[in-house]
């Protein structure tokens, strides 16, 4: 096969069909970032799961005088010394306990003016409206069960509170906008997909003249084909190096510069530009792979003579 002649009509091809092969690159284009955004939002999802889970804690609520009548077992008032400290051995003994933090009512009603002084309420609490509690970092996160199921109901506890629950709340809703992302790309693959079948059919439409009388002076289907395929392959090659550029971009603009939310939002583990380098290869190479085999398929009746 004489390389001129084949990139002579992948030129001819691109310029004979210029609209839908700019619709082309549109399209595989932004789907294609849809498609590296949604990997880099897992990964993004499972960095942040794996930084907040590292730091949750359960927070075991100890009874106050102002819960008396709230929960049956403060019924008999605040926390006794005795429970408290039994409290706090039993926690200690446990297998999925790591370690435990006690913080008193002055302790907390402190770091509740500190976090919180803005509120609205924050002038109207008072040392003795805070609760006191223990909190508990386990060894595995998935353990708050262990917990809840020996200290809930139990003499001096007012309630048992699994911050992961919160977190998965978050996750949750980070997942589905993950899947929306998924089901998008999805369909602007399918509509990439049919763009590119389109464009190579009307322009082996438009050449089967000459595909007729290479047909007839023997040349094979391959041949024949190639032309068309490299001409999809290019036009996907294009739209796949926009999609990098778009993540590249976009990843510096909303993390780096720009809206810049690693600095505003500093409690947030942010994904570096590893995971961003790691998925642009599978970005180029799925433009050429998808419009080469599109277009195979398409030509198969479209070429016959």
């Amino acid at each position: 096969m004489r390389a001129q002649f084949v990139l002579s009509e992948i030129g001819v091809g691109l310029r004979r069909n210029l609209t839908m092969t700019f619709a082309v690159v549109v399209s595989v284009a932004l789907s294609l970032a849809l498609f590296g955004a949604s990997l880099l939002m897992s990964d993004q999802v499972d960095s942040m799961k794996g930084y907040w889970y590292d730091k949750v804690n359960v927070t075991v609520y100890l009874c106050g005088k102002n819960d008396v009548g709230e929960s049956p077992s403060c019924a008999k008032g605040a926390v006794t010394p005795e429970q408290r400290q039994q409290i706090e051995t039993d926690l200690k003994k446990m297998p999925a306990v790591q370690t435990v933090a006690h913080e008193t009512a002055d302790q907390a009603y402190k770091l509740y003016q500190k976090e919180f002084s803005r509120s609205p309420i924050a002038s109207q609490l008072t040392p003795d409206l805070m609760p006191e509690s223990f909190r508990v970092k386990l060894k595995d996160p998935k353990d708050y069960d262990v917990i809840a199921t020996a200290f809930k109901g139990r003499a001096g506890v007012q309630s048992v509170q699994d911050q992961k629950s919160i977190l998965d709340n978050l996750f949750g809703l980070l997942d589905g906008m993950n899947w929306a992302a998924r089901a998008l790309m999805a369909l602007m693959l399918v509509v990439a997909l049919m763009l590119i079948v389109n464009t190579v059919r009307v322009s082996a439409f438009s050449r089967r003249r000459e595909t007729g009388i290479m047909r007839l002076v023997g040349a094979s289907g391959f041949y024949i084909q190639a032309p068309f395929i490299m001409e999809a392959a290019v036009a996907g090659l294009i739209g796949g190096i926009v999609a990098c550029g778009m993540l590249v971009g976009g990843r510096f603009f909303i993390i780096d510069g720009g809206l810049d939310l690693s600095s505003k939002l500093n409690l947030i583990e942010f994904i570096g530009w590893g995971p961003v380098i790691e998925k642009l290869p599978l970005v180029l190479a799925t433009s050429i792979v998808m419009p080469a085999l599109a277009a195979f398929f398409a030509l198969r009746k479209y070429l016959k003579v």
